[in-house]
């Protein structure tokens, strides 16, 4: 077995996505990924506890990304300014690897009711470091989870567009996309007083 390919952990995502949208969650098998990605089950655990942290895998990365990018905002930024240099940190790492994965990834989440909910928690933890982060800002606990959730939702948003651009138009950048989704939730959230 090709055991020292670089990128095991990619390949192991790669085909366990592709298996789950062959055959289904429940029916792929971790011996299963392994051997589809070329390597041995316990390569398959270095990286991975199981089958359903493939579906998490970047999550602990993309939320300690927005709460970086949020420390490292300018002192005076106001906690939406701030988090949106959460947003454009965590963006900008991610790649047309991610890109190409999420369709596959999207399927494999829609058709198991547990991978939903996990799905669900990824969003939960992203608030939960923006939040955490804003709070180490001095930002009072009501103001840092409001806008810590206005940037899940503009991250979903702007994710969505970049994976599934409108016809005629390229996929651009997450960052710019995750931008513009985020300047129309700040805009209508001042619509709201």
């Amino acid at each position: 077995m090709a055991r020292w390919k670089p990128d095991a952990r990619q390949r192991l995502v790669v085909e366990a996505l592709t298996l789950f949208a062959e055959q289904g969650y429940d029916a792929t098998t971790v011996a299963q990924i392994a051997e589809r990605a070329g390597l041995t089950r316990s390569t398959f655990h270095r990286h991975f506890a199981d089958k359903r942290d493939i579906l998490t895998a970047g999550q602990e990365a993309l939320s300690r990304l927005l709460a970086e990018g949020i420390a490292a905002a300018p002192a005076d930024a106001t906690p939406l300014d701030a988090v949106g240099a959460g947003l454009d940190r965590a963006s900008s790492s991610l790649t047309e690897f991610n890109r190409e994965l999420s369709p596959l990834m999207e399927a494999a989440i829609d058709a198991n009711e547990e991978l939903r909910d996990r799905s669900a928690m990824k969003a939960v933890g992203m608030a939960a470091a923006m939040n955490d982060a804003l709070v180490a800002r001095a930002v009072p606990e009501p103001q840092a989870r409001l806008a810590a959730e206005m940037g899940v939702l503009a991250f979903g948003r702007g994710f969505q567009r970049w994976v599934g651009p409108v016809e005629g138009e390229g996929p651009g950048e997450l960052r710019d996309r995750t931008a513009e989704a985020f300047a129309e939730l700040r805009a209508a959230a001042s619509g709201l007083t």
